[in-house]
């Protein structure tokens, strides 16, 4: 297995309607428009990893980057120790729309997947993920609904067995329980086969039960990025008197008449005054999605200006610009 599943240096894309950005005779800066820009990360092999961001941050770019779908406008991803056209066979990617072929009955479909991928196709790996969803086989995929188009895509991806599993919100049309014996059938392949998986969702509880590794996205740049223990050990909620909490660097801060409440990084101790207690994943997203200004946080497997025998031996954590 590859020590790096994915690996972004400088990873950009622009869209727009005219030229390579947009129409001409406006200013560059007008026709700009970037769904991601200047995004530098590693996710080490083997970890499944929550992607979580607003909506428009430049989630499922990433993504469609990753799979080989889009061409990078500057930067580069490295897929697997290689480039993503040529590990194509060895990834799976489940788009949000779960595009399969319409006219096909189940069958026909599981039965593509198999002959396109007749070296690594595991069907057993399918047929688990289709156990419970009291399908007919025979149905054709055009009369399905969104939950059950993907179960049926999910059986697919898995019934490929990747090394790199792509899913971007699949679980959105899903009930709760059909949810939770998915993820949980999803994640026992992950473990037994050692696939990294990538994972973007909005249900942060899900994810935090689910995932040990963070990607957040917002305004088309990662702000924080690796163990999601380490992020949350890096991070302290300090309630006490209003005053200066310098040296430590806030995060988020709220006043409630004569306290305050505030989200910081530690630097060395804190002041006895305050009372203090780790965030929770939630807490810690939100409190960065409501403060963009707070500096970007990558830990030294995630950042990629960390040397590789660094992260070999290290578990703390380094800043970064993402």
């Amino acid at each position: 297995m590859t020590v790096t599943a994915i690996e972004a240096t400088g990873l950009g894309k622009g869209y727009g309607a005219g030229g390579r950005f947009g129409t001409y005779g406006k200013s560059r800066k007008q026709r700009e428009h970037w769904a991601l820009r200047d995004c530098s990360f590693r996710i080490p092999a083997g970890r499944v990893c929550a992607l979580v961001g607003p909506n428009g941050a430049g989630k499922s770019t990433l993504l469609a980057l990753t799979a080989g779908l889009l061409a990078p406008t500057e930067g580069s991803v490295r897929i697997l120790g290689t480039d993503p056209a040529a590990a194509r066979e060895r990834l799976a990617y489940v788009a949000q729309d779960k595009p399969l072929y319409p006219q096909l009955t189940i069958t026909q479909t599981l039965r593509m997947g198999r002959e396109l991928n007749p070296e690594r196709w595991d069907e057993e790996a399918a047929g688990r993920i289709m156990e419970g969803g009291g399908l007919d086989s025979g149905a054709r995929v055009r009369t399905l609904s969104g939950g059950q188009r993907t179960r049926v895509a999910l059986a697919l991806a898995l019934g490929k067995r990747p090394e790199l599993l792509l899913l971007d919100e699949p679980m959105a049309d899903l009930d709760p329980l059909a949810r939770q014996q998915l993820m949980g059938a999803l994640l026992g392949e992950a473990a037994e086969h050692g696939t990294t998986v990538v994972i973007s969702s909005h249900i942060l509880t899900e994810l935090a039960d689910a995932c040990d590794y963070l990607l957040l996205v917002d305004g088309g740049q990662v702000r924080l990025g690796g163990e999601i223990d380490d992020l949350i050990d890096a991070h302290r909620v300090v309630t006490g008197p209003a005053g200066d909490l310098a040296p430590h660097a806030v995060v988020e801060s709220r006043t409630s008449g004569r306290g305050l409440t505030a989200l910081v990084r530690p630097d060395g101790p804190l002041d006895d005054s305050w009372q203090a207690h780790d965030p929770s994943l939630e807490e810690l997203l939100l409190a960065h999605l409501r403060s963009p200004e707070a500096p970007p946080l990558l830990t030294p497997s995630a950042d990629v200006r960390t040397d590789r025998t660094d992260r070999a031996g290290k578990t703390g954590r380094a800043e970064a610009t993402a």
